[in-house]
C-alpha cells in the first residue's frame, strides 16, 4: 500500500476588484441628468469620471450615464428649439 499525500491544495485567491468606495460626484451627476440640468450633468460627469478613474473608485458607468444622457438632451433642445423658432413645429 503506497499513501501517499493528497496534492496541496492552491490557495484561494479573491478576484481583483475595483475598491468598494463609490464616487460621489458620479452618482449626484446621474441623479441631475434625469431631473433635466443637463449642462451641470455633463460637467459633474466628466469631472466625476476623471475623479473615478484616478482614484480607482466605482462609478464610471454612473458618469459614464450622466454624460450622455446630458449631451443627448441638449443636443436635442437645441433641435427642437430651432425647429419651433423655424416655424416647422408651430401649427397654423
Amino acid at each position: 500500500m503506497s499513501d501517499s499525500a493528497p496534492p496541496p491544495v492552491p490557495d484561494q485567491q479573491q478576484p481583483a476588484s475595483s475598491s468598494d468606495k463609490w464616487n460621489v460626484l458620479s452618482i449626484v451627476a446621474f441623479v441631475i441628468s434625469l431631473l433635466g440640468f443637463n449642462i451641470i450633468a455633463v460637467i459633474l460627469g466628466f469631472i466625476g469620471l476623471n475623479q473615478a478613474r484616478k482614484r480607482g473608485e466605482r462609478g464610471t458607468g454612473f458618469a459614464n450615464a450622466a454624460i450622455i444622457i446630458g449631451l443627448l438632451s441638449v443636443i436635442l433642445g437645441i433641435i427642437f428649439g430651432f425647429l419651433f423658432l423655424s416655424g416647422v413645429l408651430v401649427s397654423a
